[in-house]
């Protein structure tokens, strides 16, 4: 779960004594060392023990409107304070926004060198000073402390897969957008009961995807590290691999499980998908997949946690094995982990060349701060 900054980007730009100011730059921002020092050199500010002082200097500090793009409606954001960077984020979930609600969280960012430490966390309301406010079907006016700020949630409602996207058993589940800047199609496959995500491409990528050496069909992003393997069957993208370290330190490229299309999800599309795979799960979630008191949500994420390309390998050689029915063929993409607290901990695809097969459930897991 990635995580934007607060801290300062300096663009450079260069004027003559007694000219007017410089005009904005319109090519990429520059970012100095410089400026990551100030921050991290800065004195502490913040009563980082009390979360509504915490809040208060984050909604201070953002512009009078914002733009929320991942589609479980988090504005991720960075500090550092005390020499420490904190990650965190502001929530404007489906079910608690109508109802004057926002979720705020932070902690200690987190590094693979280091345990993790405890989230703070607070659902904010009238209770606590904090105004939500809806101005439209997702536009939303959040105000504390006379600071207001429009938060702006991604209209995804338009986005429909393109023709000939889905295969046959295949339904969609929702459009869906990371916080990498990707967009995905989750889609759910009725007959091996597993779930894709299929790289939505249908408003250009903010990626550059380069064929691993030995394997064209495997495509790896040179910005997110996400691999994809370009279906022979349909002209389609499926993700396969999401790099380990990424998952581990829940960054921007930690894979989209976390960003649902929770507001485009009809009626029981997601819920009865799930209960296809999990059947046991029958009143024990919600509609979006969600346990009761919000605890824990259905995890699916049919994709291999990575190092090298030698562990993605072994879907090209499901894809292309003839020992792999036509109709299993799909299934060779899914790839279950048996412990989602290790990371490290995995089986093999769902179906591999050597043991064809429909067993293609992803397991629940603890959703925690996604």
């Amino acid at each position: 779960m990635a995580i934007p900054a607060l801290f300062l980007t300096l663009q450079l730009a260069t004027a003559l004594p007694g000219t007017a100011e410089p005009k904005e730059q319109s090519g990429p921002r520059i970012e100095t060392n410089e400026a990551y020092l100030n921050e991290v050199l800065r004195p502490p500010v913040l009563d980082i023990e009390d979360p509504i002082s915490v809040f208060a200097y984050v909604l201070r500090s953002l512009p009078p409107r914002v733009k929320v793009y991942p589609t479980e409606n988090y504005y991720y954001f960075k500090f550092k304070h005390n020499h420490v960077p904190y990650a965190g984020n502001i929530r404007l979930d489906i079910i608690e926004r109508d109802r004057g609600r926002l979720h705020f969280a932070y902690f200690e960012d987190l590094a693979e060198w280091k345990a993790e430490d405890d989230v703070k966390h607070v659902v904010l309301d009238k209770s606590h000073g904090v105004l939500v406010e809806k101005l439209g079907r997702l536009l939303y006016r959040v105000s504390y402390d006379g600071i207001s700020v429009v938060f702006e949630l991604n209209d995804l409602s338009d986005v429909k897969p393109p023709p000939g996207l889905l295969a046959e058993h295949e339904r969609l589940i929702g459009p869906l957008f990371d916080e990498s800047g990707l967009g995905f199609f989750l889609i759910f496959n009725e007959k091996l009961k597993a779930f894709h995500y299929i790289l939505d491409e249908t408003r250009g990528v903010a990626e550059h995807l380069t064929p691993a050496e030995g394997y064209e069909r495997i495509l790896i992003g040179k910005r997110t590290g996400f691999a994809f393997y370009r279906d022979h069957k349909i002209d389609r993208k499926i993700l396969i691999g999401v790099f380990e370290g990424n998952a581990r330190v829940n960054n921007y490229f930690d894979g989209p499980f976390d960003q649902l299309p929770d507001n485009f999800i009809e009626g029981e599309t997601l819920r009865s998908a799930i209960l296809e795979v999990e059947p046991h799960l029958a009143g024990r979630i919600d509609r979006l997949g969600i346990s009761p008191g919000g605890a824990d949500r259905y995890m699916i994420a049919p994709y291999r946690h990575y190092r090298t390309l030698e562990d993605l390998i072994i879907f090209d050689e499901c894809a292309t094995s003839n020992e792999v029915p036509p109709d299993l063929y799909h299934g060779c993409f899914v790839f279950i982990e048996q412990d989602y607290e290790d990371i490290g901990s995995v089986d093999d695809p769902a179906v591999t060349a050597d043991e064809a097969s429909e067993e293609t459930t992803p397991a629940p897991a603890e959703a925690g701060v996604r």
